[in-house]
């Protein structure tokens, strides 16, 4: 079930509109094989967005029941590290967690990707074991 008031209450950036519509048309690999992963709430009943324009970004994933940005990295951003931490930073202000999956491990291992965020915390809402908690996982509380 999709969260339309928490969905509606992201920033939105009206002239990135074009551009998160040619990403979606683009078809690019590993995105489209990880969206047959995503759509039609395969991935615990979830609903994903592709492409979705939360501020100045637009994300590659982004599910608004669970408040989570799923983002899949090549090797274009081995030299964008603090670009991409300013990114995380601004959308865990919002109150967003993100998860981010390598391009290698989505096109080599898509059964492992799967099976972590099948069991991910933030998308199951059950805490991680004390100690035993992923780096891209809520540090908060969970409710």
């Amino acid at each position: 079930m999709r969260k339309t008031k928490t969905y509606k209450s992201l920033p939105y950036n009206p002239a990135l509109k074009d551009r998160a519509k040619a990403l979606r048309k683009a078809g690019i690999l590993h995105e489209a094989l990880f969206w047959l992963e995503l759509k039609n709430k395969k991935l615990n009943g979830l609903d994903f967005d592709r492409q979705k324009i939360i501020g100045n970004y637009i994300v590659d994933f982004y599910c608004a029941e669970k408040a989570v940005v799923i983002e899949v990295d090549g090797s274009s951003h081995d030299s964008k590290q603090l670009e991409d931490t300013q990114r995380d930073e601004y959308l865990n202000s919002l109150g967003l967690t993100v998860i981010r999956l390598l391009v290698k491990d989505v096109l080599q291992n898509m059964e492992g990707v799967v099976m972590f965020l099948t069991n991910h915390p933030t998308l199951t809402g059950t805490p991680p074991k004390e100690g035993n908690c992923h780096p891209h996982t809520r540090k908060e509380p969970y409710a």
